[in-house]
């Protein structure tokens, strides 16, 4: 029987920065060592906390808490697209992998500022779950 549960892994957002961080992981991981050390796990790191700090966030009773974690996503996000910025000016990513990734940033920011308004509207229609007492 299948599970028909919605949960995090539904989320949009939560599904575009998994394919985000996987395109950097790919990427990094052909890198030669100083690269990868130095420039890449920060990068790694930043991209791979945008879709675990939604999830923790939708794992969170209180709509506010999660809202926070967003906001920490969103965080994570901006620092991402600085490591892909970095990357270009140091050579270390191809011009069209660049615009692609560059690209993926922005929708990813505004269906996350979109999933931030939607759980803004639902702390306003359920004040008891808005934040914990």
């Amino acid at each position: 029987m299948e599970n028909t549960r919605k949960g995090y892994e539904d989320l949009e957002v939560w599904k575009l920065a998994m394919e985000l961080a996987k395109i950097v992981h790919d990427l990094v991981a052909k890198w030669e060592a100083f690269y990868k050390y130095k420039h890449g796990q920060q990068w790694l790191e930043s991209a791979d906390s945008v879709a675990a700090n939604v999830a923790e966030g939708y794992g969170r009773y209180f709509y506010s808490e999660n809202r926070n974690f967003c906001f920490y996503a969103r965080g994570s996000l901006y620092e991402s697209k600085t490591w892909l910025i970095k990357a270009k000016e140091r050579l270390l990513v191809p011009s069209e992998l660049y615009s692609e990734l560059y690209d993926r940033h922005e929708v990813l920011a505004k269906k996350l500022n979109n999933y931030i308004n939607y759980i803004e509207s639902e702390i306003i229609k359920n004040p008891k779950r808005a934040k914990p007492t």
